[in-house]
């Protein structure tokens, strides 16, 4: 089962509408599209010369005192019908083509072709149907404008166990109509079941802690498409508490989502090591989206598929510099490191630490322009500190690249060992 449900029979009235007020002022110079009443009385007559273009080549209209005491008396073809709404019918196909994707299936593997929906009687929209799956024939034994309800129907006979003969051979399956997430590291969405997922379904993610002797940890559940969480709908969230201390990335916590067919979604989380746990349940219509809301938030996150890549290359990029940036930190504070880096040295290191460790928390949801902007500051901070260090980069195993954010790490981490001689040149630093 496929369509747009925000295309239909009044886009198309809506062009016909537009080029006979365009007519109307080209043929008396007065605009008609001022007078409400007149508006309601010449889309009436465009419904019904619509319909009347399913059957004919042509149709008329014909409305008495329309306008000012205007009569207006006009015609159109099948065929100019059809070039005003052409891009209109085109676009009846992208769901086609979206749902053989969603369901992994190809067009030959299509048995049948039902049309449903009043707007399918256009011989141009059977047309591309037909065409689009080679020539095959369409299957017009329904009523289009009933169609619907035999579908509903046979709903109504599966949710009361029905056990009619009619119905014991039918297989009908729901899917999720979108995707449902947990909110991950820097505002990024981690998807647990995803979009045209069938139900009832379990699945799970596991989830660890972000820094050392953590003892709860927030789960936020979301419904939606895009990559970070601050663009998708927050359906509910619960606090995971009582967790073990133990150093950042050692607890084991699995996030279970269990959906069951009647769309009711249960959360649950259980720390591995203590068995601690919690749930959540969020009944179907409870803040969730509509399969409508569902399939236009889709269709953005296609139209932004390029700025969710680089939101998620940036946040990959900024998870690692913190990190680095913690071992940084650890390094130069170890016993082995005290005599062989200065105050004055280590002092400088630790500011640029902190400073970009606490930008990052404060502007997570920044835009990417900025984002690119700070990485480039912190590149510069780099080489700046390899400057005011004065030590070389000829220490480092041939071979090893070492980019903008490991480099100090790398370098510190050799000093401290004692393998870098004093006064040798960055051979990286006007890269680095």
């Amino acid at each position: 089962m496929l369509g747009d449900t925000h295309l239909g029979g009044e886009d198309f009235d809506n062009r016909m509408i537009t080029y006979f007020l365009q007519e109307f002022k080209r043929k008396h110079n007065k605009d008609l599209s001022v007078d409400k009443r007149a508006l309601r009385r010449l889309r009436t007559a465009c419904e019904s010369a619509k319909r009347t273009l399913s059957s004919s080549l042509q149709a008329s209209i014909e409305i008495e005192s329309l306008f000012d005491g205007i009569d207006f008396y006009s015609k159109i073809t099948r065929t100019c019908f059809e070039e005003l709404c052409a891009d209109l019918f085109r676009a009846t196909l992208g769901p086609v083509e979206k749902a053989l994707r969603d369901a992994k299936m190809d067009k030959s593997q299509i048995h049948e072709i039902v049309l449903v929906g009043g707007s399918t009687h256009i011989p141009q929209v059977q047309k591309l149907l037909q065409d689009f799956f080679h020539e095959k024939e369409l299957n017009k034994s329904i009523n289009p404008d009933t169609a619907v309800a035999y579908g509903a129907a046979i709903q109504a006979a599966l949710s009361t166990d029905d056990r009619s003969a009619n119905i014991e051979e039918v297989l009908l399956l729901d899917v999720t109509s979108c995707s449902f997430d947990i909110e991950g590291p820097d505002g990024i969405m981690i998807p647990v079941i995803k979009r045209n997922t069938t139900t009832p379904i379990i699945q799970t993610h596991t989830l660890t802690t972000y820094a050392d002797n953590q003892t709860s940890i927030l789960i936020k559940v979301y419904d939606g498409e895009r990559t970070m969480v601050k663009d998708n709908y927050l359906l509910g969230q619960f606090e995971l508490s009582k967790i073990p201390p133990a150093p950042r990335g050692v607890p084991q916590i699995e996030v279970k989502f269990s959906m069951d067919d009647r769309g009711t979604l249960f959360v649950s989380a259980i720390d591995q090591s203590s068995g601690k746990e919690n749930e959540i349940i969020i009944v179907n219509d409870q803040n969730s989206l509509s399969r409508d809301e569902s399939e236009l938030m889709t269709l953005d996150a296609k139209k932004l598929q390029k700025d969710n890549e680089i939101s998620h290359k940036y946040n990959s990029v900024k998870q690692s510099f913190e990190s680095d940036n913690f071992n940084t930190e650890t390094t130069i504070n170890n016993g082995k490191s005290i005599d062989k880096i200065d105050a004055n040295e280590r002092k400088i290191i630790m500011e640029n630490i902190e400073e970009i460790l606490k930008w990052t928390k404060i502007n997570q949801y920044a835009d990417k322009d900025v984002n690119e902007c700070k990485l480039e500051k912190i590149g510069n901070i780099c080489s700046s500190l390899l400057s005011k260090l004065s030590i070389g980069a000829s220490a480092i195993p041939d071979g090893i690249h070492v980019d903008k954010r490991r480099c100090l790490r790398a370098i510190i981490e050799k000093k401290a060992a004692g393998s870098i001689p004093a006064g040798l040149k960055c051979k990286t630093q006007s890269s680095c």
